[in-house]
Order: structure tokens, then sequence, then C-alpha cells
């Protein structure tokens, strides 16, 4: 396809990457890498390794929104790094999410990515403590125009996971990511993960593996990972306009640079999301 755009009859699709991919790369660099490359959107790692943290400044968010307006391109998310349902002081972890969402208001980003985590707890404490510390973030990230995601991730990897907590929390503002990887590696189906979450659906993670025990990232459709089954489930008409693929790059430094992958990285995901093929 020649634009930014991949059209199912009147809903337009987007696509994004996660700045986990670019360790430390400049801001600059980034808008650089998807505006060559077709991207609408990037997720942005929001650690003090990187540019964009709760740590900047006013001066330093004004120009972050100013450098994607200028270039065309979405704040998806901020993808951060709260454990909302380990074990440990409630007002810390709802700090760090306050600061989160305080930033995503001020990027207009309208997504914060955060995780389960769940440590050694035992499931109900971990979803007890999940459900309490969400249902004081989400009326937060209303106040602020933003919505809290938790992650198909750690304690909670499986869309029935996080799913059980968020029908717990009941507030439109705590939704879920779907990280495909996450609930297949959990030994669930994708047409079951889809189900469990789509009322609470904010947008989908996709990566690839090589295999089940090894999860060095791939490109997507180089790997093992049902993608394509998960891309047919999201409906033309429903609320998830965002497909965005998360390259592991941070944790994995010996695989190849995602610059260099992109343009085989978007093409597939323009084949998933392409209801005539």
């Amino acid at each position: 396809m020649s634009d930014r755009t991949v059209i199912w009859s009147s809903v337009r699709m987007r696509l994004a990457f996660s700045t986990l991919g670019t360790p430390a790369l400049p801001l600059p660099d980034v808008l650089r890498l998807a505006t060559d490359n077709g991207f609408h959107g990037v997720e942005l790692r929001a650690h003090p390794e990187e540019p964009v943290h709760p740590g900047i400044g006013l001066t330093e968010r004004v120009d972050v929104v100013e450098r994607f307006k200028d270039a065309g391109v979405e704040i998806l998310a901020l993808a951060g790094y709260p454990r909302m349902a380990e074990s440990g002081d409630d007002e810390q972890v709802l700090a760090q999410v306050r600061s989160l969402l305080e930033l995503a208001r001020d990027l207009g980003a309208p997504y914060v990515r955060v995780f389960p985590g769940g440590g050694d707890a035992g499931i109900a404490e971990s979803d007890a403590t999940a459900v309490r510390r969400l249902g004081k973030a989400a009326p937060m990230a209303a106040d602020l125009g933003v919505r809290v995601l938790l992650e198909t991730h750690d304690s909670h990897r499986t869309g029935t996971d996080v799913a059980r907590v968020l029908r717990a929390v009941g507030h439109p503002s705590a939704g879920a990511l779907w990280d495909v990887m996450h609930t297949w590696r959990g030994g669930e189906e994708p047409r079951k993960s889809y189900d469990a979450l789509a009322p609470y659906l904010g947008y989908v993670q996709v990566k690839d593996i090589p295999a089940m025990d090894d999860t060095t990232p791939l490109p997507p459709g180089d790997g093992v990972l049902p993608l394509a089954e998960a891309a047919a489930l999201l409906p033309p008409d429903g609320p998830c306009e965002w497909l965005c693929w998360e390259y592991e790059k941070r944790w994995y430094p010996e695989v190849p640079e995602l610059a260099g992958l992109l343009p085989r990285a978007r093409a597939h995901m323009e084949r998933l999301l392409d209801r005539d093929t």
C-alpha cells in the first residue's frame, strides 16, 4: 500500500511500534523511523533510560508535543512499569501511576500501560491488590482524560486473568492491553483471549518468537505466534483501532536493529489487517 492507512470498510486501522525496540534513541530519530516507514503512531517506553518519562519538565513536554505534531505521528501510549497486583505499599504504586497519567495528559496520549506484577502472592491476593489499586487509578485517569490499561503479563498473562480484575474494577477508564505472546504462552487460544478482553480492550500488541520456550524477538510473521488468528478477531466496527509492534531489543541487545526490520514488519501488519487476503 502506498500510504499509511489500512482500511476495513469505513474504519481506519492504525499501526504503531514501541520504543522498547529503539533503546535510548533520540526522539527525532524515532519520529524519522515512523514517518519513513509509514507508521501512524509510537508507543513510548516511559522509563528514565528513554528521552520521554515522568521526570521531564514542562519545556521538554511541550517540545515532545510539537515534535510529534510536526511529524504527523501520534503518541499511542506511555508504557509504564507500575505493578498493580504486586504486594507492597499502594501509595507508592499509585504515585507512579499518577505521574504517568499526568504525563500522558500533557502529551495528549490516550493510554498508559501498567503491569500486573503479582510476584509470589497467591492469585486471590494478587487480584484483590490489583482491583484495589485500579479502582483508585481509574478515576484519576478519567479526570485527566486518559485510560489506564492493564497488560496481559506476569501473574495475569491471560485474557481471562486480566478480564477478571477489570470486571471487578468496573470502571470504563480501566482497560486492557492484549499482548498476544503472553496470552498464547499462558495456554490461551486467541478466540478465548479476545472474548474475555473485548469489553475492555484498548489496543493490541503483536510480536513474534521462535518457539514457546524461546522469546527471542523476531519480526511479526517470522515466528510461531498466531498473529493472523488474533487480528482476524478484531471487528471492523470495534473500538480497537491500533495494532502495535513490540520488539524487545532492550532485553535482547544481540538481535538486529529495529530500523532495518520496520518495512517488513509494516508490510506484515498490513497483511494481518487486510480482510481481502
